[in-house]
């Protein structure tokens, strides 16, 4: 039991997590479905009048959204602000990502085009020097989110590295885990979701690709935005719709004590007065496969309505025990994602 508490402890922190600073990355005015407004998401979420009546009061009300695997915690939140879109969506541009979530050591975007240079600022430290020493011994497993190939890749640089000193070792394997990251994103950016290789596990595989396409398919959230946002998240790489822009982020956090390496993808589409964003972890070092959000925020009554679904694969929540799982890491969501917004609706 002990076990799947702490399990479920830093899963409920990385998405918390993940969840502030995919708002914090947002623009003063990110996209939105302009035929979409604020009571067709009420009713799409199924609140209650009961549920409603809090939300008037300004109260945070949870909403359910259906796992699509065993490998999925889900769960989604509705509240009113008094205000407006314009003024939510520039507190999230002005946000600074160290301040709410320090265990990002460094972050990057990743512009079109981009070289191995735009990954310069992942490195490892030499406090960090066991992680160095298990990627070069890294196997098939669940301590490494690696492709088969990419084990390969280091297995190939620790021989090379034979008799090097630690500083050595230490910049050599950075410079080539730039170097995954490099490839994976200019993977994903030629063939979206289908250009992801899987973890290679010790007797299977995880892949992220299956987890973020069934994400996708059977948001009920995500298929009421307008047809046109939907088709060009489902089948990225394709044209995006008009008024409608994507950004790529990488970032170093600390998950478990660990150095994490993510891949980020976000578009947004743009209204006068409204803003949803669409973002998903294509990439993750280790701990949990991927990750998938919609956050919307529509004018409502004297100011707006903001909601947010939020999914995450993980093999740590399938298998053995995995209803007291679910059932554990969807009640320490919930409090912890609402502790979060009350402290993000007192500084807006």
């Amino acid at each position: 039991m002990n076990n799947n508490l702490n399990i479920i402890y830093f899963m409920r922190i990385r998405i918390l997590k993940f969840i502030v600073v995919q708002l914090l990355m947002g623009s003063a005015t990110a996209f939105a479905a302009s035929t979409l407004v604020a009571e067709d998401v009420i009713a799409l979420l199924a609140l209650k009048q009961g549920q409603i009546v809090k939300l008037n009061q300004g109260k945070i009300v949870a909403f359910e959204v259906d796992e699509a695997t065993q490998k999925e915690l889900a769960i989604g939140l509705v509240m009113y602000l008094t205000s407006s879109p314009a003024k939510i969506a520039a507190f999230f541009k002005q946000g600074n990502l160290a301040l709410v979530d320090p265990d990002i050591s460094v972050h990057g975007e990743i512009k079109p085009g981009a070289t191995i240079q735009a990954f310069k600022g992942f490195v490892f430290t030499p406090e960090q020097r066991k992680e160095v020493q298990n990627l070069l011994a890294a196997e098939a497993g669940d301590q490494f989110n690696l492709a088969a190939e990419e084990i390969n890749s280091f297995t190939a640089l620790k021989a090379k590295l034979t008799g090097a000193n630690e500083a050595d070792q230490i910049a050599d394997v950075s410079r080539h885990y730039q170097q995954i990251l490099l490839q994976r994103w200019q993977a994903y950016q030629k063939r979206g979701v289908a250009g992801i290789a899987p973890y290679a596990r010790a007797s299977t595989s995880a892949n992220p690709a299956d987890e973020l396409r069934a994400v996708a398919t059977s948001s009920k959230l995500l298929a009421h935005l307008p047809s046109n946002l939907q088709q060009a998240w489902l089948k990225y790489p394709t044209q995006l719709p008009p008024a409608t822009e994507e950004r790529f982020f990488w970032l170093n956090r600390q998950v478990e004590d660990r150095p994490t390496a993510i891949l980020s993808h976000r578009i947004q589409q743009t209204n006068d007065n409204s803003s949803v964003i669409l973002a998903r972890q294509f990439f993750v070092g280790h701990s949990y496969n991927s990750s998938h959000l919609i956050i919307g925020c529509l004018p409502y009554r004297n100011g707006s309505i903001v909601f947010y679904a939020h999914r995450t694969s993980t093999d740590q929540v399938a298998g053995l025990g995995s209803s007291l799982k679910h059932s554990i890491g969807r009640k320490q969501m919930k409090e912890q994602m609402i502790k979060n917004l009350k402290q993000l609706r007192s500084e807006i």
